[in-house]
């Protein structure tokens, strides 16, 4: 009987979930991480980017990630950091997904177990 039961959700679920699985499996670049481009100053302290914020030097795309518990940065080129920000949108999209999911599979438990009673 359980067997049958358990059958029966995953069925309902694999169903309810079909979108959901897709839309994740269309993802083909995932990152985690942050990018951000900034403008610096640099150490000669005659230059003009020292006064003028404009005349900053860059700009400079930076990727940001936690790998092996420590944070790493990478300095990217413009195409780079196009990339990478993609794939970090993909990743965050894909977390949505997955809490989409997540919130399928419960539904249909509770759904059953409410039904019981």
């Amino acid at each position: 009987m359980a067997s049958r039961k358990h059958s029966q959700i995953r069925t309902a679920v694999r169903r309810r979930t079909a979108k959901i699985r897709r839309d994740i499996a269309a993802k083909n670049l995932v990152l985690t991480g942050t990018v951000q481009t900034r403008t610096k100053a640099c150490g000669q302290q005659r230059c003009a980017c020292h006064e003028d914020a404009t005349a900053r030097h860059g700009p400079y795309h930076e990727w940001t990630r936690r790998r092996d518990g420590r944070l790493v940065s990478t300095t990217l080129d413009a195409v780079e950091a196009q990339i990478v920000a993609g794939a970090i949108e993909s990743y965050r999209e894909i977390e949505a997904l997955l809490t989409r999911w997540e919130a399928e599979v419960e539904d249909e438990i509770m759904s059953r177990r409410t039904r019981k009673s």
